[in-house]
């Protein structure tokens, strides 16, 4: 579906559509684990037994998907629909950051749990679905581990911010504007 200039889609293509609700699946079901896991005590046995291995191989995940979504954008860059005309000046700058922090943010929180899981010096490594550890890069160090863990932590507590504040914005474009041209969860649904 083109606009009437012919250029930009209305609608984003159905790969970045589907990814992008995979996506937000996985990253509100990490920020709860996380928060849920850190909040165990460490004799409860599945806080090392199944959450924090599940919370870093599908933090790895999320990372991957965040460079497939990157990739798909580049793709389909030229046929990406554009700000909605309507909205506000501080709107759509207000937006415009939100995503690209989240995005960023998509990259660098896994990253920072990335990081702080091999400079552990008891880490017992970054599992990925059972094709093996993800190879152990940075030298351990409980210094650094725990510059990493308190980065990693900040990092997840913003994105979730980003992601109330995304989804509060749609749901005022949807509530308030329904039918207008800033009505915009008809592009990703």
């Amino acid at each position: 579906m083109h606009d009437e200039t012919g250029g930009a889609r209305i609608r984003y293509p159905l790969s970045m559509r589907l990814l992008h609700w995979l996506r937000a699946v996985l990253i509100i079901g990490m920020i709860w684990s996380g928060w849920f896991m850190t909040g165990l005590p460490d004799e409860a046995t599945a806080k090392f037994a199944v959450f924090y291995p599940n919370h870093k191989q599908f933090g790895v995940l999320v990372w991957l998907l965040a460079l497939v979504h990157l990739g798909l954008r580049y793709q389909h860059r030229r046929h990406l629909p554009h700000p909605p005309v309507g909205l506000r000046p501080w709107e759509r700058v207000l937006s415009h950051l939100v995503h690209r922090a989240i995005m960023v943010l998509t990259l660098l929180t896994p990253l920072l749990g990335y990081a702080m899981s091999a400079s552990f010096t008891q880490s017992d490594g970054v599992p990925f679905f059972g094709l093996g550890q993800v190879p152990e890069l940075l030298p351990k160090n409980d210094k650094a581990f725990a510059l990493f863990d308190t980065l990693h932590g900040w990092s997840a507590y913003t994105l979730a911010v980003l992601v109330v504040l995304h989804v509060a914005g749609a749901l005022k474009h949807r509530l308030h504007d329904r039918g207008g041209d800033t009505d915009v969860l008809a592009r990703m649904v």
